[in-house]
C-alpha cells in the first residue's frame, strides 16, 4: 500500500468531543435535570451522541441547520429524561449553557499532535474533511492546538456530508491526492471508514477505548450485525487502529511495528 496523503476527521479523532460533550451535558443536567443522580451521566451522554432521532445526520444531508439539529436533540434529551419542555423561547439560555461549556472544554486527544507532525514529517500531505461548518472546525482545531493542520472539507462546502463518496473524493482533490492513494481516518465506522473506502479511498476506523457510540448507533448493517464490528469492517476492506499511535504501521509509512490487530 502506498499513501501520499491522510484526510483526518475531527471530532473523536483529534479532538475530544466525547469529552467536552460529557462536560456540556452535566452542567445541562445540574440545571434542567436535577431530578437525575449523577449517576445517569454515562447514560446522558450516551442518548446525546447516539442521537437516536437522527437530527444530526438530516442536518448532514442538508435538512436541518446546525441550531435546529441541537435544539431538536435536546428536545428529545427532556423527554427522555423527564425534564422540562424546551422551546423555542427556552432554547436559547439552554444552549447558551451547553454550546459555552463545550466550547471551553475542547481538547485534542494525545495522539493527535505527534500523528499530525509524523505524516508530515513522513511527506505525506495532509488535511481534514468534516461533517461540520468549515469555520467551527477551524476555530475548534486552534483551540486544540492544531491550527496549522487545514479544513479542506466542510458540510458547508458542498451543501451536505458524509457518507456521500462527493465529500471524500474532493477532499482528496483539495488536497492534490489521488483517491486511491488517500486515506481517510475517523472514529465512526459506517459514516467515515467504510464510506471512505466505498468512495475508493483508504478508510481508517479509529476504535478508540471507550469511544463508540451505543448499542445500535447507524442502524443494522447487512445481516443484521453490528456496524460497530471491528471484524466486519475488517472484512469489509477497513482499517481497524485503537490509537493514532498505530496509524504509521497501518499505512506502512512509519518505522516497522506490528500491525493492528
Amino acid at each position: 500500500m502506498t499513501t501520499d496523503g491522510i484526510l483526518f476527521d475531527v471530532d473523536d479523532t483529534l479532538v475530544d468531543t466525547k469529552g467536552a460533550f460529557a462536560v456540556a451535558l452535566e452542567a445541562i443536567r445540574a440545571e434542567y435535570l436535577p431530578h437525575v443522580p449523577p449517576e445517569r451521566d454515562p447514560e446522558i451522554l450516551a442518548h446525546w451522541r447516539t442521537d437516536p432521532g437522527g437530527y444530526y445526520a438530516r442536518y448532514t444531508r442538508g435538512e436541518l441547520d446546525h441550531d435546529t439539529q441541537r435544539r431538536y436533540r435536546a428536545v428529545r434529551l427532556h423527554e427522555t429524561f423527564g425534564g422540562p419542555p424546551v422551546t423555542a423561547a427556552s432554547f436559547e439560555a439552554w444552549d447558551a449553557l451547553f454550546w459555552g461549556t463545550f466550547e471551553r472544554s475542547w481538547t485534542a486527544h494525545d495522539d493527535a499532535r505527534a500523528a499530525v507532525d509524523d505524516a508530515v514529517a513522513a511527506g505525506l500531505r495532509v488535511g481534514v474533511v468534516t461533517n461540520a461548518a468549515t469555520e467551527l472546525q477551524e476555530r475548534k482545531l486552534k483551540l486544540a492546538g492544531l491550527a496549522d493542520l487545514p479544513v479542506l472539507v466542510g458540510v458547508d462546502t458542498l451543501g451536505f456530508g458524509k457518507p456521500d463518496p462527493r465529500v471524500f473524493l474532493e477532499g482528496a482533490r483539495v488536497l492534490g491526492t489521488d483517491p486511491v492513494r488517500t486515506a481517510y481516518v475517523g472514529d465512526e465506522p459506517t459514516v467515515d471508514a467504510l464510506a471512505a473506502r466505498e468512495a475508493g479511498l483508504t478508510g481508517v476506523w479509529l476504535d478508540r477505548a471507550g469511544h463508540r457510540r451505543g448499542p445500535g448507533y447507524g442502524g443494522p448493517s447487512d445481516g443484521g450485525r453490528d456496524p460497530q464490528d471491528p471484524e466486519a469492517l475488517r472484512a469489509a476492506g477497513v482499517l481497524v487502529i485503537r490509537t493514532l499511535a498505530e496509524l504509521p504501521a497501518a499505512l506502512g509509512y512509519g518505522p516497522a511495528a506490528a500491525r493492528p490487530r
